[in-house]
């Protein structure tokens, strides 16, 4: 997994009024947690817009100018008006401590239950997942080259002796459903022929 580098300066006061100073000066307060304390830092805003305005997921490496250390992102808070970043706090890495963290899906390809007219749903954008550091994966990549309408790809296909994904095994992750404008094959159109039927005899 990609890792974007943070540099920043470690706080001393942790009070509202050295937080309010902060963030008047264009600086998020960060806090992070996982280690023997936790350590409390902050670094300009501009620093998090590759870590924050994207949707790939990274671990971040946190230079405080006296040491660095591994961590990822575990929460944020934006101000509710303006949208600039808060707080964020973070949880720190270590080789051999299992992580967990949301990795995002891509769709690979284009599906034919799509084409032929079919309602594409993306029901999973994210997956929790449980792994080393060294085993995080940057994406979910899910091939919908061949879904077709009525089809699903779930988790299951999508396990690795890697992680552990934390979503049971049937979880939809994307679907092509019915849609009104759907071209149907000759089967297809059978059965929904005698459906129709079925309806126009109940109804008389």
């Amino acid at each position: 997994m990609k890792s974007i580098t943070i540099k920043g300066s470690e706080r001393e006061s942790v009070g509202k009024k050295s937080t309010k100073a902060l963030r008047n000066a264009g600086m998020v307060p960060c806090v992070v947690y996982g280690g023997d304390k936790p350590l409390h830092f902050s670094a300009h805003e501009l620093a998090f817009r590759e870590l924050v305005y994207t949707a790939a997921a990274h671990t971040v490496e946190v230079d405080l100018g006296h040491g660095k250390l591994k961590a990822i992102m575990q929460d944020i808070q934006f101000h509710p008006v303006t949208d600039k970043i808060m707080h964020i706090d973070f949880y720190q890495l270590f080789d051999d401590k299992e992580v967990t963290m949301n990795i995002p899906v891509r769709l690979k390809g284009n599906s034919p239950g799509e084409r032929d007219g079919g309602r594409l749903l993306f029901r999973k954008r994210k997956l929790a997942i449980k792994a080393f550091p060294d085993k995080l994966p940057d994406f979910f990549d899910v091939d919908i080259s061949k879904l077709k309408i009525g089809e699903n790809i779930t988790v299951e296909s999508l396990l690795n002796e890697d992680f552990t994904i934390l979503h049971p095994d049937s979880t939809i992750v994307v679907q092509v459903k019915m849609a009104r404008t759907a071209v149907l094959t000759e089967d297809e159109e059978g059965e929904e022929g005698e459906e129709g039927a079925d309806e126009e005899t109940a109804q008389e």
